[in-house]
């Protein structure tokens, strides 16, 4: 039995691991030049929901000087998100910046741009150890309003800054520019971009945080019980996760649900406060807001609801084995039993755990929805040589879940994660938006591209292919074909379309005799954003198109 046991920490540590880390670095990243690593102290102290007292945040960062004049002049910054223990680098941050063989980072310190990462350590403050990358998104904040300000005093002339924020990242920057603006703080920067960032809440599928709890509780074992300590109960997480398995348990309990608490439920005194604060504080006003996201804006899924993740009997040894099912949260108004685990020495079931899941009226399973995903084979890789861990990846059925919904990450405040967003209810002034789901904060050649636009200022938006009376595009990003719907009041006898680059180069060109209702036109341009022209004899209309 202690063999099991044991096989099973080494498995549910793992697998924990993997699931919250945000950010995973592509196979062919770039990485930067070794650079001088800084300490920042922020000057306004926090104090936690669940803190007797407020403590100084700190963090680490690394100025990348560009390739033009080697002058601070023109400071971007990027930060960390969700990451206990620091696995995760300065240098790991930079390079996860990569796409197809080049790196955003390194594009824009060849125009002149500098990057400064700031990463969230481990440290020490006042007598208490923090866990920078699990820590208060609140109190990361304040450091990123120190090394703002910093950066604001020892750059060169007067450019304004640029603050890109994935993942947790971004709802760190948003805390930070909009305290800075409601306490009459200048923060001198002119954009903010959102990386897939949880504006809405993140998830991780409550049957998964049911299994990594039950084997650290009912175990006993340090190792096991520290990843339950220090990702899943971390304040970031607690602040962060829509459905936390701290809402379901039983009074008295560590591990038991309440049978009474099956809807989704945050982390007590943690979640809905900080949601609350954080919808008090807003987006900053004075700043261009704009997103890139992950999660399809087309309404596709991740699998479907109540979809089996994992059904399978792994076996440990002659005596022993244990029948493992995990689900998705079910449909709407539907419950299910998520997580259902038996333990069988010599054929018989010597110990059993079962956990359900309701899904309200309004949505199904957050788990199945659109959205940017976390992916467990990925994480997995090839199980390190655990024949447990190879067994369970060979074992999935359902590898990708939603980690950061659509609607979260566009910042809609809706309680259906499927329905197609309305990007008039969204915050934002500009978005890139994939019509698959993507990995969590990988960056493409499309979604480079966006973000070199607005920090380059080319701020030719999305929005202005959505006025009404003008032709719109049906699908931006555009595949195979560039799909145009034609508006009934205007005259259609004879329509040309071109395709620029953003230098100036026209691509394609064809013109259209009297079509009707929408024009379809094959193409095979290179990932990238192009200028669509659209000329009707009366007028010429210009839209933003995203090729991937």
């Amino acid at each position: 039995m202690k063999k099991f046991y044991i096989l099973l920490i080494i498995f549910t540590s793992q697998l924990t691991f993997a699931q919250i880390r945000f950010q995973n670095i592509p196979d062919n990243a770039i990485y930067p030049e070794s650079q001088v690593v800084e300490t920042i102290t922020a000057t306004i102290a926090y104090q936690g929901y669940e803190e007797n007292q407020a403590y100084f945040g700190q963090g680490e960062y690394e100025i990348f000087l560009d390739n033009v004049d080697g002058v601070l002049d023109k400071p971007i910054i990027i930060l960390d998100g969700f990451d206990p223990g620091d696995s995760r680098d300065i240098s790991g941050l930079y390079a996860s910046l990569s796409f197809g063989g080049q790196n955003m980072a390194d594009i824009l310190r060849d125009e002149g741009f500098d990057i400064v990462i700031l990463n969230a350590p481990l440290y020490t403050t006042g007598g208490k150890n923090i866990d920078g990358g699990g820590d208060y998104i609140q109190r990361n904040a304040m450091v990123l309003i120190a090394l703002i300000q910093k950066l604001n005093t020892d750059k060169v002339g007067s450019e304004e800054l640029v603050v890109l924020g994935p993942s947790m990242g971004g709802l760190i920057a948003r805390y930070a520019l909009s305290y800075m603006e409601d306490n009459s703080l200048d923060a001198e920067t002119r954009l903010y971009i959102s990386f897939d960032a949880p504006h809405r809440g993140a998830n991780i599928p409550i049957s998964l945080q049911y299994l990594i709890n039950y084997f650290a509780i009912q175990v006993g074992d340090a190792t096991a019980q520290q990843v339950v300590d220090q990702l899943l109960n971390s304040p970031a997480a607690k602040e962060m996760l829509t459905d936390h398995l701290l809402g379901h348990l039983l009074a008295g309990s560590d591990y038991e649900q309440d049978p009474a608490k099956v809807l989704p439920l945050g982390a007590p005194g943690f979640r809905n406060e900080f949601q609350a604060e954080l919808d008090a504080l807003g987006f900053p006003s004075n700043v261009r807001n704009v997103t890139m996201i992950n999660g399809a804006g087309n309404g596709t899924t991740t699998g479907s609801p109540g979809v089996t993740i994992v059904n399978t009997t792994l076996e440990i040894d002659a005596t022993t084995d244990v029948d493992v099912a995990l689900k998705f949260t079910p449909a709407a108004s539907q419950t299910n039993t998520v997580t259902d685990v038996t333990v069988n020495f010599l054929g018989f079931p010597i110990a059993t755990y079962q956990t359900t899941s309701q899904s309200p009226s309004t949505t199904a399973g957050v788990d199945s929805a659109p959205g940017g995903t976390g992916s467990i084979s990925d994480a997995l890789g090839d199980g390190g040589g655990n024949q447990v861990l190879i067994d369970f990846i060979n074992a999935l059925q359902q590898d990708l879940y939603s980690f950061i919904p659509t609607m979260s990450s566009l910042a809609i405040d809706n309680p259906d994660w499927f329905t197609t967003p309305d990007l008039n209810d969204s915050p934002f002034v500009n978005f890139y938006i994939p019509t698959e789901n993507e990995n969590h904060v990988t960056v493409t050649a499309a979604s480079a591209q966006f973000a070199l636009d607005e920090i380059r200022n080319v701020l030719i938006g999305v929005s202005e292919n959505e006025l009404n009376g003008q032709f719109q595009l049906s699908q931006n990003p555009v595949h195979k074909t560039i799909n145009i719907k034609i508006p009934n009041q205007i005259s259609t006898n004879e329509i040309t379309t071109k395709v620029f680059s953003f230098t100036g180069q026209k691509l394609m060109e064809q013109t259209w005799t009297s079509p009707q209702g929408e024009i379809i036109w094959n193409q095979n341009l290179a990932s990238g954003i192009y200028l669509l022209k659209v000329n009707n004899g009366a007028a010429t209309q210009t839209i933003k198109m995203v090729v991937e």
